[in-house]
């Protein structure tokens, strides 16, 4: 398997904004904390990280080929595994045709969204992640100009697709950015 060195030595290769960089990073550790929770061995959790990292690898570079980039050249020429590639797939369906079905592809969807709406919500707060709850990221959720970008119905999907009520999925993500 490659590093963890060498997929942020990647993503820094593709990736130059902090903004996306941050949230590369935001996913991967959603990632990796729902495959310790679901008590993956420890390859596992390291496809879990490296799928979460790099599910956005050419948005910024190649916006109108994402992810087809990515998993049709970049990430198999570098040697990643086909679980990974797969789980990049599925986290944007309607670009790939390919459906969230297996475990990692369930929650890289679940995480894609909520992780970006969730540190736009941090932004708002003086304390960022500390001290957030549910109940304010729900309301801001029912805000529809807020973070606009961002589909409530992705978000919604997700969760269903894990098998969480979201305002659990949402409890545990606060507990992994606090």
């Amino acid at each position: 398997m490659i590093t963890r060195k060498e997929s942020l030595k990647l993503l820094h290769s593709y990736i130059t904004g902090e903004s996306l960089l941050h949230h590369s990073k935001m996913v991967a550790k959603a990632m990796e904390a729902y495959a310790n929770e679901l008590g993956k061995n420890d390859g596992q959790i390291e496809e879990w990280w490296v799928a979460g990292l790099l599910h956005d690898l050419d948005w910024e570079k190649f916006p109108d080929e994402h992810p087809n980039k990515a998993v049709n050249e970049i990430l198999p020429q570098a040697g990643y595994p086909d679980v990974v590639l797969d789980a990049i797939k599925a986290h944007a369906p309607e670009r790939t045709r390919k459906y969230p079905e297996t475990e990692i592809e369930r929650y890289l969807f679940a995480c894609d969204e909520l992780s970006g709406f969730m540190h736009a919500v941090s932004l708002m707060r003086p304390t960022g992640f500390e001290g957030m709850k549910v109940r304010s990221v729900n309301k801001k959720l029912k805000t529809l100009k807020f973070a606009e970008s961002v589909p409530r119905e992705d978000i919604r999907k997700g969760a269903e697709l894990i098998g969480k009520d979201l305002s659990g999925h949402i409890q545990f993500l606060i507990q992994v950015f606090s």
